[in-house]
């Protein structure tokens, strides 16, 4: 079922996700500054490729520096991904078939917000690996 939703999701949304993801990568990428930023992006455009059997988990030992990191974060390219999520959100959500997709595009906001301090993994092992 797993990889049924994720084709779907393929096809619907998370090509273009990962494409804004990507774009948002490389222009962190731009200044040395910004390289943990444009890695984070990364790794949660692939997340948002292949979303269905992951999740993320909070990482407690990220502290104070992956505060201050979600703080830029949500100025720099946060608050435009989210706006891409909700947007494809709705959309999915207009048809019954959409409905599950939508859904997946609304729990990734928090992700899209504040990336630093989690770690994405597999729903079948939902804890940290250190």
């Amino acid at each position: 079922m797993k990889t049924i939703l994720n084709l779907v999701w393929l096809v619907l949304s998370g090509f273009w996700l990962f494409l804004a993801y990507l774009l948002a990568g490389v222009l962190l990428c731009i200044t040395i500054i910004g390289i943990p930023f444009g890695i984070a992006a990364f790794r949660i455009g692939v997340y948002a490729l292949w979303p269905f059997g992951h999740t993320t988990v909070d990482r407690p030992e990220a502290g104070a520096p992956s505060l201050v990191g979600n703080v830029l974060w949500l100025v720099l390219a946060g608050w435009w991904l989210a706006l891409a999520h909700i947007t494809t959100g709705i959309a999915q959500c207009v048809t019954i078939i959409g409905i599950p997709l939508g859904i997946a595009n609304f729990k990734l906001i928090p992700v899209s917000l504040m990336p630093l301090g989690r770690e994405i993994v597999r729903t079948d092992q939902p804890f940290a690996v250190h």
